[in-house]
């Protein structure tokens, strides 16, 4: 009798873990599903989204995979509301342009090359400026937030 209980218990378990492997499984392939289309700038490819949960949850999800993990946002009494429609402007070290596109959402992803960049976002006009390194298998993170009071259009 206590092999029989013993080895229902492992089956239990072992039908408990399998289903959470499937249930993780199936949650990754919605967020991959759900994340924009990889575009490319040049040599370098980029997804830009983040309107809706879904769609934010997927690239936040996925922002570690990638060099650079952009997030746009405009201050406002409260907190940061996000922004989209932010032209950016990604140089190299160089001064050559890396990467030159319009975020269509509050996230930008992109695969530089290590190495140091400039960055020139612009949101309704108003222009901020950073520099960035990235680096060899690491993940970097930066946040641009205008000023509150920046009009978006």
């Amino acid at each position: 009798m206590y092999s029989f209980a013993r080895s229902h218990r492992v089956a239990a378990l072992l039908g408990a873990a399998l289903l959470a492997a499937s249930l993780h499984g199936t949650a990754l392939a919605q967020a991959e599903g759900a994340l924009p289309p990889v575009q490319k700038s040049g040599a370098v490819e980029y997804l830009s989204g983040g309107i809706g949960l879904d769609e934010s949850t997927a690239i936040k999800s996925a922002s570690g995979q990638w060099p650079l993990s952009l997030v746009f946002s405009v201050q406002s009494a409260a907190r940061a509301q996000f922004a989209s429609d932010v032209k950016l402007e990604i140089r190299d070290a160089k001064g050559a342009l890396a990467l030159d596109a319009t975020a269509s959402g509050p996230y930008l992803l992109a695969r530089l090359a290590p190495g140091s960049y400039s960055l020139r976002a612009t949101l309704a006009g108003k222009t901020l400026e950073r520099k960035v390194q990235v680096k060899q298998g690491a993940s970097t993170h930066m946040e641009l937030v205008w000023p509150a009071g920046t009009n978006q259009s």
